[in-house]
């Protein structure tokens, strides 16, 4: 796992740490209840043989020809099944070392068949019980648990002295413990399976207001909302009442620098208009040089509210503007201004989802300056397109003017310059516009038109839901 993904992703930080400690659980259960049990069956083990021995002990009796024996057989049948796993054997010591005979006299069990248990040569105390592991039949291992007795036969004769041995095979312990083991990490499997499960529906229940937030905050930006909205818990619901306060503040600061702006604007345009007529009314260098930096404050003044303007509207969140109406409203007001030009402006069908995500202002600003600027140039037809390239907006407009040279675009595009001084205007226009589109992240390029004269391409960011490209283009 890359070191930035762990840092970078509530998601992943929680379901590791879950993960992990499932997994420690898991592991600590089962090696916990596996060596428990196991123990369990060590005792119950050790307790059954030390039963079969203690009943060994009460039913042992000497027959007839002087051979150790039992006075009622042990009641567990395995006893009587040939290498079962469950063994008994009688040594009479006393007479291991006597004259004639081939060994000690003993008796044992069925299961042992033509086995002997050959436990090791110690001497416990009478009634102690000693334990020894040793090899059985059929290469079995076993447990041996032995005690020592004496049987007084007959009051005028010593006391006989027998090794009682009882041993099982480990595997009647083994075997138990191996099954459990496999059907406990079996359901600890199951467990860590529905825990993990668990786990991840419980992250993304609880992730979930988040993804609302993110998809809200994308509503926000995109325009299709003012603030944030929706059904937040508790524990997100003050950072979003706080957000959406910052928000109202922002609009706020936005419209009183608009209001500021505005009203700068009127401030200088009085003073501005009084120097402009006093230099009028006389002909002499003063009056020409005041009246050519009135003209240039002017410009100045414009230019720089302006950019003021659309940089403050700019970081304004929700904003949102169809294009079609704007559209509309402009060649209207263009037909008016150059109604003596006997001008065709027209106007390609304009999809109703293609939304600008900004200011209706701030692309009317851009917008008027550029048909202005065709309808200036153009020698009589005037065409405008839009439509959705690269998930923004791109909005042609063609004349059939004269057109600029290609070396001359990117000069008339900085601010105050003019392609011809002999038509009205500032020089400041196109600079408006591309610095208007660069604050939205977008941009203004001039290319050759099909018309014959000039294309201005504006690109600017449009709001979600604009989906679908301009019919026919």
């Amino acid at each position: 796992m890359r070191r930035g993904a762990w840092r970078g992703s509530l998601r992943i930080r929680l379901l590791a740490g879950t993960m992990f400690w499932i997994v420690a659980s898991v592991v600590v259960a089962g090696w916990g209840l596996g060596g428990l049990f196991r123990q369990h069956l060590a005792e119950q083990f050790q307790a059954e043989l030390k039963t079969h021995l203690d009943q060994l002990t009460a039913h042992l009796t000497i027959d007839e020809q002087g051979w150790p024996a039992l006075s009622v057989p042990l009641s567990d049948p395995r006893l009587e099944r040939p290498y079962s796993g469950l063994y008994w054997q009688i040594d009479d010591l006393a007479s291991g070392g006597a004259a004639g005979t081939p060994g000690p006299r003993r008796s044992r069990s069925r299961s042992l068949w033509d086995h002997v248990l050959a436990a090791p040569v110690d001497a416990p105390a009478d009634g102690e019980v000693h334990r020894h592991r040793l090899d059985g039949p059929a290469g079995t291992r076993l447990e041996v648990i032995e005690r020592r007795v004496k049987v007084d036969e007959r009051p005028e004769t010593a006391a006989r002295e027998f090794r009682l041995i009882v041993a099982a095979d480990e595997r009647l312990m083994i075997d138990p413990a191996t099954r459990f083991d496999s059907a406990l990490w079996l359901a600890l499997g199951l467990l860590a399976g529905g825990l993990v499960i668990a786990a991840l529906v419980q992250v993304r229940v609880g992730l979930a207001p988040l993804r609302e937030l993110r998809a809200a905050l994308g509503h926000l930006r995109s325009g299709r909302t003012p603030r944030l909205e929706g059904d937040f818990p508790a524990e997100i619901a003050p950072l979003v009442d706080d957000f959406n306060s910052v928000l109202a503040h922002n609009a706020e600061v936005v419209e009183r620098a608009r209001t500021q702006a505005g009203n700068l604007a009127h401030a200088l345009k009085t003073p501005l208009a009084i120097l402009g007529n006093a230099a009028a009314g006389r002909d002499d260098e003063l009056a020409r040089l005041v009246a050519t930096q009135v003209d240039a404050a002017r410009r100045q003044v414009h230019y720089h509210l302006a950019r003021a303007q659309a940089a403050a509207a700019g970081r304004l969140a929700g904003a949102r503007t169809a294009l079609g109406p704007v559209l509309e409203g402009l060649l209207r007001a263009m037909r008016r201004i150059h109604a003596g030009r006997d001008l065709e402006l027209v106007l390609h069908p304009i999809s109703p989802d293609l939304v600008f995500r900004g200011e209706e202002q701030d692309l009317q600003e851009m917008l008027g300056n550029l048909l202005d600027n065709a309808c200036k140039w153009t020698a009589g037809r005037v065409e405008i397109e839009a439509r959705l390239e690269s998930g923004g907006l791109t909005i042609a407009i063609d004349d059939d003017g004269q057109g600029i040279a290609a070396g001359q675009r990117d000069a008339v595009l900085r601010r105050g310059v003019r392609a011809d001084q002999q038509v009205p205007g500032s020089g400041l226009g196109l600079s408006i516009v591309g610095d208007l589109a660069q604050v939205y992240g977008g941009g203004l390029r001039l290319a050759d038109s099909p018309l014959g004269g000039l294309r201005a391409l504006l690109s600017l960011p449009a709001a979600d839901g604009t989906t679908r490209d301009l019919p026919g283009t």
